[in-house]
């Protein structure tokens, strides 16, 4: 527990411990008249004379600024350490209890660095676990502790946070302004673009890309590319190319998305970053599928070592439910549907919140599978809730393309009425 006592009270009560006269304390540097204005608390010392004093008086300057003791501190700091291992390790669930067991401490409110510390880490793990509205709520209160003045990366990596995890809930509306809001105040501060900001601008695309603005969303790639090719550094072209390429993909550019890919993966290889190398894999099986459908066997090998990678890191359930989804149209390709299906149900079961885009995907492969295992009443139940979970987020594109599915699965199964209104849903998707 932090000490009750006043910054001044400590340094009495160290001092009488200590058998040293104000006089004794204050000497050479200070006057004793002043050491005994700070202990009765008519004078604040700034940090410079705080850190003297613990000198002086044998602690830390942290103990005398908030009460804790060393022996707390370590305690604390150990804490997070471990769960930041255990992060990384992908030990997620035993990450998320340690960094909400710093988060109960009663003197973290006067330790603001630690504070951030561990609710960046909680937010995260939170996330990893799929429980994406928490993980919202404690990126909020996280962006309170922080500024871009002061803190420009990590301001710009807890916007990234943010973003995605609005953007994989489905509120892809939410997610680019989260994004561009955050772009604006780090362009307005640092007055030049760094590796963060083009991984900031690099998740906002994304979300243009899930909405369907792919007019847009080709432009902003482009300025993106242009802009980390000026910064030159290998994290910046690897955001870059990486979502460039699912540009490419969405305007029915394969092979060039499949080369963009090849570059984001070359970049990472620097980078040392096992779990964006394991979800550029993701994006590489998915742009390979997409441009040479008789090459699943291959991709569905990229998709084993990216579900490798993505078990041994701090990935979220969102990025491995993706995976086996991607694992499961591999599967479809090679005429493997119980396979599929298998994986299909594999991907929503790690899905805590449903109905997000990874959530509505799942369902597209769970009912394509049922529909080649014949049968088609689970095939259209798992079509028909993926198309309403598109249609409430606002993903026009990937919507109109589920309810195609389910029309063409409808007239198959002889149920036109059932057609025609999986016909319309479609056209409305697309404006027409």
């Amino acid at each position: 527990m932090p000490s009750q006592e006043s910054l001044g009270e400590r340094i009495r009560n160290l001092r009488l411990r200590r058998n040293m006269s104000q006089a004794q304390l204050a000497w050479p540097e200070l006057s004793d008249s002043y050491v005994s204005l700070i202990e009765s608390g008519k004078r604040t010392p700034a940090p410079s004379m705080v850190a003297l004093l613990a000198r002086k008086l044998d602690c830390s300057a942290a103990y005398l600024t908030t009460g804790v003791t060393e022996e707390a501190m370590t305690g604390l700091q150990e804490t997070l350490r471990y769960a930041k291992i255990a992060l990384e390790n992908g030990a997620t669930e035993e990450a998320r209890a340690c960094f909400a067991e710093v988060l109960t401490h009663p003197a973290l409110a006067d330790l603001p660095s630690l504070a951030h510390e561990a609710r960046w880490g909680h937010a995260l793990a939170l996330e990893a676990t799929g429980d994406l509205d928490e993980a919202i709520v404690e990126l909020n209160r996280a962006a309170e502790l922080i500024s871009p003045h002061s803190d420009p990366d990590p301001w710009a990596e807890l916007h990234i946070a943010l973003s995605r995890c609005h953007r994989e809930r489905g509120d892809f509306a939410i997610a680019i302004d989260v994004g561009e809001a955050a772009l604006r105040s780090l362009s307005d501060t640092t007055g030049q673009w760094s590796d963060s900001m083009v991984m900031l601008g690099a998740t906002v695309l994304a979300a243009y890309i899930l909405r369907g603005d792919l007019a847009y969303a080709n432009q902003f790639a482009q300025s993106l590319i242009d802009r980390a090719e000026a910064i030159g550094s290998p994290k910046a072209l690897m955001a870059a190319y990486w979502n460039a390429g699912f540009v490419a993909e969405s305007r029915g550019e394969y092979d060039h998305a499949l080369r963009l890919a090849e570059r984001a993966m070359a970049l990472l290889g620097e980078e040392d970053d096992p779990r964006n190398l394991s979800r550029i894999r993701n994006a590489y099986a998915i742009f390979l599928l997409d441009a040479h459908p008789e090459r699943a066997e291959e991709a569905k090998e990229v998709l084993l070592k990216a579900e490798r990678g993505l078990d041994a890191s701090s990935a979220s359930t969102v990025d491995l439910s993706l995976n086996f989804t991607v694992q499961a149209r591999a599967e479809l390709l090679l005429g493997r549907p119980e396979e599929a299906a298998a994986l299909a149900r594999r991907a929503l079961d790690l899905l805590e919140s449903p109905g997000g885009i990874t959530t509505a995907n799942a369902y597209i492969a769970l009912g394509e599978a049922y529909e080649r295992l014949g049968q088609r009443e689970e095939a259209v139940m798992a079509l028909s809730q993926a198309g309403e979970y598109l249609e409430k987020m606002d993903a026009h594109r990937p919507a109109a393309r589920a309810w195609f599915g389910l029309a063409e699965l409808l007239g198959a199964a002889g149920r036109p009425d059932g057609q025609k209104a999986a016909f319309q849903r479609a056209l409305s998707c697309m404006d027409l």
